[in-house]
């Protein structure tokens, strides 16, 4: 059931957009199946052959997404928000976009299996081709590359610290997770949506990146690593970053095949650091140059 969100309101918010903000409750209504009847991986094939659609949440990884040029489908908000940080993106939506927005109390979003949501908001999207990777890498010096990271928060996190410490772009294989799965794209703050990304040739991950100019370095957990601050590292035009799944880490011909291996020194008896927690010191470190 709609109802016109600005009379059910009775005068509690400014919106004066109500044509397009409608109160919902029911979740059974075709417009909103986009938001509880399909995984993610299902949304991901939605429109095959075209490309599918994904989820965003909160109000700044919502907003980064349309900044980045994706483009919206139509809104879900919780009732509460309206008024609060959200309320700017809610007069984007039905204004600047033309987006239908649906707002429900939180009994009624309950419904949805494994409800969880972030500060309210939700927002379905449709999904850009990613361009190839010698498109985003003509200009870019140093690039992260993630191989079989298949946990959203792990993917989020490593993408946030690529962003904010001097990658710039992150390229995944196809044995990783979707970056822009919802809790990946939350957990990254919306920071996928400010860099250049996309996924590597199978079987052919280093090759590519050689056949552009780059050097590869393995982080691993290995006796014959350089300093990760060793200048000749720092020397490189071109680096390549690769970081393996939480626990197996690299594949052993990955490491074989780069032409560096290198690993974060350990205290205290510790063995490792988490794949995110590592990246970041990673990234760090070797975004340096000769000469910083």
């Amino acid at each position: 059931m709609f109802v016109n969100i600005k009379k059910h309101m009775e005068g509690k918010t400014a919106l004066s957009i109500d044509n397009k903000v409608l109160l919902v409750d029911d979740l059974s209504l075709p417009e909103l199946a986009i938001y509880h009847e399909y995984s993610e991986n299902q949304l991901f094939h939605i429109n095959e052959p075209e490309l599918g659609v994904f989820i965003a949440e909160s109000p700044k990884v919502i907003g980064r997404a349309l900044d980045g040029g994706y483009e919206p489908i139509s809104l879900l908000i919780e009732k509460s928000q309206l008024g609060k940080e959200a309320e700017p993106l809610v007069k984007r939506a039905a204004t600047d976009f033309q987006i239908p927005v649906y707002v429900a109390d939180e009994k009624t979003l309950l419904k949805i299996t494994g409800y969880n949501l972030t500060r309210g908001v939700l927002c379905a999207m449709k999904r850009r081709q990613l361009p190839p990777p010698e498109e985003i890498l003509k200009d870019a010096r140093r690039v992260a590359v993630l191989e079989n990271v298949t946990n959203p928060t792990n993917i989020g996190a490593i993408v946030r610290s690529a962003v904010a410490l001097g990658m710039d772009a992150v390229l995944f294989n196809k044995g990783c997770s979707d970056p822009l799965y919802r809790r990946a794209a939350r957990v990254s703050m919306g920071t996928i949506f400010q860099t250049l990304y996309t996924f590597l040739p199978k079987e052919r991950e280093i090759e590519s990146l050689k056949e552009l100019g780059f050097k590869s370095v393995a982080m691993a957990l290995r006796s014959d690593t350089k300093d990760i601050d060793d200048p000749e590292l720092r020397s490189q035009d071109k680096l390549a970053i690769f970081l393996g799944a939480e626990g197996e880490g690299l594949l052993p011909e990955t490491i074989s095949a780069c032409d560096y291996c290198v690993k974060i020194p350990m205290y205290h008896g510790a063995d490792s650091l988490n794949v995110a927690a590592a990246s970041a010191v990673a990234f760090w470190e070797l975004s340096k140059t000769v000469g910083e």
